[in-house]
């Protein structure tokens, strides 16, 4: 009698091909397990363990009442990086917007009116 065949991924331990439900599923487990939230009540007591969980890793922990999120614990660089990012996405639109109207002074000009030329 010969061997029985062996599909490839069987020979090295690898896992069979999965169904697009099952990967669906996998690939939300997996997303999931990045996503933290703390209900509000157990927030309460366990308020520095979450602090020290989104600052360590970098990535929030939503506070949930009833399922909904209401609030959400970030660490402070990061805080402060969004901050940074939506502020000079607003002076970007208002220096478009200035731009169209032809109402902004150069820089240049702005300099030389400061007399910093």
């Amino acid at each position: 009698m010969g061997r029985k065949p062996v599909a490839a991924w069987g020979r090295f331990g690898a896992s069979p091909p999965l169904s697009p439900s099952h990967t669906l599923a996998l690939l939300q487990r997996e997303y999931d397990s990045y996503i933290s939230e703390l209900a509000v009540s157990a927030a309460r007591e366990h308020l520095a363990g979450a602090i020290e969980q989104a600052r360590t890793s970098g990535e929030p922990v939503y506070v949930t009442r009833r399922g909904r999120r209401v609030a959400v614990i970030v660490d402070v660089e990061a805080y402060d990086s969004l901050v940074e990012a939506a502020e000079d996405g607003l002076d970007e639109v208002e220096l478009a917007a200035a731009r169209a109207e032809d109402d902004y002074v150069p820089w240049e000009q702005a300099k030389a009116d400061l007399g910093l030329v």
